[in-house]
């Protein structure tokens, strides 16, 4: 078998997977689960796949994690007709995993799909009659979940799982901390790369491109660029690779967020704004506003703290300050997840707790303005550590 060691990007550490899996194991023997599944498409909201085996699922095919409570996993993934293969025990990519079965699933062609079900029934024949844990059903795909309740394992007791690796997964340990604060770093000098390429004459995915190239070369995998200009006094919002082709001119304002993982798989993102020439006073005004709703919403984050109760007091402060009350998302958890829980919302049961990581990015539009900040923090006993971001909260002047 080809070693393949070299091969893989800041893979996480042997003792830090099986950190995971204790834990994980021990819950589902203390809720009477016998086995969880979890399915996965993509490496923004994949983080289920990545965390139990570090390795991503992507490309929009489908990734399915079989965990035991007392075996070791088996991972049903996009592959070649026939492969059923047991990775050998210091296999360095398949660490944890008794059987690999595959086969060529493609979510545009869904007749595809039969074989992937089949493979995942067959992996989990010996659980007919168990209770089987399904996490975050949201991700997975309807096919399989019918499939499994309708088919030979349809004896089984089936229950939601998700906040059982919820709870674990959102607490960071020392190592994943690590990664994430080399995540926030890297994206300081993504963003520095991009302000200073930016000129006039150059599209705007030009400048996103450059922050993404400098994410790559340094092992980040996957992510969003997201960026816009536009005339001084007309508002953007930050905008997908598909409309960023607009060309910058002389005196505008450019806004970039950088959505990526860095080497490892952990997200952060950081969001500013750049002119080229000087920014008005009600720029500044308002960046300087909505930088006082971050440290606003910051100085909340402390562990025990509800979210409903810091995203009710956000809003308030936002109506006193004769600003739009959010409506959206403005800080979320995140880790192998873009958005990851705790989400700061009126309905989220997750309280917040200590090693938590947050991304925090209050946002709102004027008919002449969009003022956005975005950076990260990690919650310690007392409350939010300082900023992960070392970039200027500023308007940057280029």
């Amino acid at each position: 078998m080809p070693d393949f060691a070299d091969r893989l990007i800041a893979p996480i550490s042997t003792v830090e997977l099986e950190r995971r899996w204790l834990a994980v194991r021990a819950a589902m023997t203390e809720r009477g689960i016998d086995v969880l599944v979890m399915q996965n498409s993509n490496e923004f909201s994949g983080g289920y796949v990545k965390w139990f085996t570090d390795m991503p699922a992507g490309n929009g095919t489908m990734t399915t994690v079989i965990v035991p409570k007392d075996d070791l996993m088996t991972v049903v993934a996009p592959g070649p007709f026939g492969v059923d293969v047991s990775p050998p025990a210091n296999d360095p990519v398949r660490r944890g995993v008794k059987r690999f079965p595959a086969s060529p699933n493609f979510m545009a062609a869904s007749f595809t799909t039969a074989l992937d079900n089949a493979n995942v029934e067959k992996a989990l024949e010996e659980f007919s009659g168990a209770t089987i844990g399904l996490v975050a059903q949201g991700s997975m795909g309807y096919a399989l979940a019918d499939h499994l309740k309708r088919g030979k394992l349809g004896n089984a007791t089936f229950v939601d799982a998700t906040d059982l690796v919820d709870a674990i997964m959102v607490i960071k340990s020392d190592e994943e901390i690590a990664a994430i604060r080399a995540t926030a770093l890297l994206q300081d000098r993504a963003m520095r790369a991009a302000f200073e390429a930016i000129r006039p004459g150059i599209r705007d995915i030009e400048i996103t491109a450059v922050a993404e190239y400098c994410m790559r070369v340094a092992g980040a995998e996957y992510g969003l660029l997201m960026g816009a200009s536009s005339p001084i006094g007309q508002a953007v919002m930050i905008q997908p690779r598909h409309m960023q082709n607009r060309i910058i001119r002389e005196g505008d304002q450019f806004v970039l967020l950088v959505e990526t993982t860095g080497p490892g798989g952990f997200f952060c993102e950081l969001g500013r704004t750049c002119v080229l020439g000087k920014a008005t006073q009600s720029m500044k005004d308002e960046f300087a506003f909505a930088f006082e709703a971050q440290q606003y919403t910051a100085a909340m984050l402390k562990p025990g703290a509800s979210c409903a109760d810091v995203w009710n007091a956000y809003n308030d402060f936002m109506a006193k300050n004769g600003r739009p009350k959010e409506n959206r998302l403005y800080c979320h958890g995140q880790g192998y997840h873009l958005v990851e829980r705790p989400l700061v919302r009126f309905d989220e049961t997750m309280v917040l707790e200590e090693n938590m990581n947050l991304a925090v990015h209050p946002g709102f539009e004027t008919p002449s303005i969009f003022a956005v900040i975005c950076d990260n923090y990690l919650i310690e006993s007392n409350g939010p550590g300082d900023c992960l971001h070392e970039t200027l909260k500023q308007v940057f002047e280029i």
